[in-house]
């Protein structure tokens, strides 16, 4: 989703990416009407949101649909993470001032884990407690199969039990042992604890009780909970969402995407807010977000990567230019199931000609002006890791329009009018393959992010190579939050299952938590295989991430992807470069794509 995991964050960096990572939507002439800058005030900040990138979603567990990093950024400072991971210390670990929990012991076997709680407190004055946690617990297990980052045989089908050992301390056994590096950062991160006391209930008059302890009451609880959150309108006034961890509240929040934050009084926790009030911007488009930038009426904000050649007309103007990096890759996912070219999409051969069409050292050079790193597969390459293997960072299909053209006409395809044709259908190793009939045209559309140029400037590029290979190759452009919500898993009798290719945007990267295994993204059945891609091989390999603590688990994992495409890799891009007004710092930017609001601070 930057695109999000949304408990860690592949969100989306729309972001996601869960993961991965959005704004009172300003005008795209104008950027819209926002407060003076507030640099020169010490309780206020502007953050520019990206563009196109509305945050829509508060509730502390998501929907495949609501993957969106600032969403996930916006929760977490409301209701603290269990185990919080994140970069903004400069390095990816556990950070404890915004985590609930302060202590995970594993047991000698690594088959179950003691939590202890810190003495926290809701924003009512109860006490943070077991409870709150087994309420969590209980909902994502009754309806795992809309929650987001479930994926078959991880979380919560490998917690056997959660049993309280007291109101600050609880015990999670395993159905077998862990790598418990990959079960604290990827796992357990996960758990949000939510207020069971204000929220165990089916309508707003409804009283609480513990409903939550059966799997019928879960249910009725999981449906009220996400039905009153889609009502954007009402995040500032509900009296459901006032009942916080976190340090802040929310002061107002548009549909439209603009959201004001503002300090929890009440927060007792270790991330206390340094400036007060929050101020999240959103901009229809990059253009409009520089606009503000320049009439200063931004204060933490970001420009194009080709606008780099400008930087001085912002440092002039009292700003710092830095480039945010991220643990992340970017792709389009297939969708195996599309009536129309899924059968296409199943053959090893045709997608290897798709990717032997990515020219990604051009792409970075010249659409991302040097800031995006060439991905080969699904582990991220822009930071040096132990994670990738010799065969990921080789490149196995390496750019050649020319090669890609004689893939495909080795396998049955003619060209016709500048299109390939499958011309000899049939399962052999050199027809067209299983499913896919004759005459059958190589034609493809991707559902793309509308309102960057960045992102227009790639599919253009992308539109001609894969042109020069006799694939066609159709753009359709929409605010990322409606590609998110077009492009869900589906059976190809599906009324919904239309889309056949996807991408979430420039920034719209998948973010990884600090163990970057794929099993909601590529294992058969992952909450964020949008594509719904499936190989037994590469489940097990998958699986052998999860206990074995051998970094040679996580590199036979990355050669095998690399090799079998279950998507297109793209150019992995910086998060976003950002320019933030002198004066502004207490924080790095997190390579996990989070904004840390509480961090902020201003120094002069």
């Amino acid at each position: 989703m930057s695109f999000a995991h949304t408990a860690h964050i592949r969100r989306w960096a729309l972001v996601a990416g869960a993961v991965a990572t959005t704004g009172a939507l300003l005008t795209a002439c104008s950027g819209g009407s926002t407060s003076s800058s507030s640099a020169a005030s010490a309780d206020t900040i502007n953050y520019a949101l990206p563009a196109n990138f509305t945050p829509n979603w508060i509730l502390p567990v998501g929907t495949s649909s609501h993957l969106n990093t600032n969403n996930s950024s916006i929760s977490q400072v409301l209701w603290e993470p269990l185990v919080a991971y994140d970069g903004s210390a400069g390095k990816v670990g556990w950070n404890k001032n915004n985590s609930l929990a302060t202590d995970a012991k594993f047991a000698a076997d690594n088959k179950s884990v003691t939590i202890t709680l810190g003495d926290r407190h809701w924003s009512d004055g109860k006490q943070i407690t077991s409870r709150d946690v087994e309420f969590w617990f209980n909902l994502v297990k009754a309806n795992k199969a809309d929650w987001a980052s479930y994926s078959p045989g991880k979380a919560p089908d490998n917690w056997t039990s959660l049993k309280t050992v007291d109101a600050t301390h609880f015990t999670i056994t395993f159905d077998k042992a862990y790598n418990t590096q990959w079960m604290l950062a990827n796992e357990l991160s996960m758990i949000r604890p939510m207020p069971q006391h204000v929220w165990d209930k089916t309508s707003a008059s409804g009283a609480v009780s513990d409903l939550d302890r059966t799997p019928a009451g879960a249910k009725k609880v999981w449906s009220y909970l996400n039905n009153a959150a889609k009502n954007i309108s009402g995040y500032a006034t509900d009296p459901l969402w006032k009942t916080v961890s976190g340090p802040y509240t929310i002061k107002s929040f548009t549909t439209s995407g603009k959201v004001d934050l503002t300090a929890n009084a009440k927060y007792d926790g270790g991330g206390t807010a340094q400036i007060k009030n929050v101020n999240l911007l959103p901009f229809t488009t990059t253009d409009a977000e520089e606009n503000a930038l320049r009439a200063g009426t931004v204060d933490y904000g970001y420009i194009n990567a080709t606008d780099l050649g400008q930087k001085s007309s912002f440092t002039s103007q009292g700003y710092a230019v830095k480039e945010w990096s991220g643990w992340a890759v970017t792709y389009m996912p297939y969708n195996f199931n599309n009536p129309a070219m899924g059968a296409v999409f199943k053959q090893l051969y045709a997608r290897q000609a798709i990717q032997m069409s990515v020219d990604q050292t051009s792409l970075s050079k010249v659409v991302f002006n040097g800031t995006a790193v060439s991905t080969f597969g699904p582990v991220p390459q822009g930071q040096k890791s132990s994670f990738v293997s010799t065969e990921q960072t080789g490149d196995p299909y390496p750019f050649s329009t020319a090669k890609a053209r004689k893939m495909l006409t080795d396998h049955g395809w003619k060209e016709q009018g500048g299109v390939m044709v499958c011309n000899d259908a049939g399962s052999g190793d050199d027809q067209c393959g299983a499913g896919v009939a004759k005459g059958t045209k190589f034609e493809m559309q991707v559902l793309s992010q509308s309102g960057s140029t960045v992102t227009d400037n790639m599919m253009s590029a992308l539109q001609s190579s894969f042109g020069d290979s006799g694939i066609k190759f159709s753009v359709k452009s929409a605010p990322v939050n409606t590609v998110l919500s077009q492009a869900s898993q589906c059976k190809s009798g599906d009324a919904d299952c239309k889309w056949q290719l996807s991408f979430f945007g420039t920034a719209g990267s998948w973010y990884f938590p600090a163990y970057p295994t794929g099993d909601s993204l590529f294992s058969t059945g992952g909450g964020s295989n949008f594509g719904s891609y499936s190989n037994s091989s590469v489940d097990k390999l998958i699986s052998a991430t999860t206990t074995s603590s051998s970094s040679e688990a996580m590199q036979k994992y990355s050669a095998a992807l690399a090799k079998d495409l279950p998507v297109v890799w793209l150019p992995e891009p910086d998060y976003q470069v950002s320019v933030i007004k002198n004066g502004l710092g207490g924080f790095a930017q997190d390579s996990l794509a989070n904004f840390h609001p509480n961090m902020w601070k201003w120094t002069k």
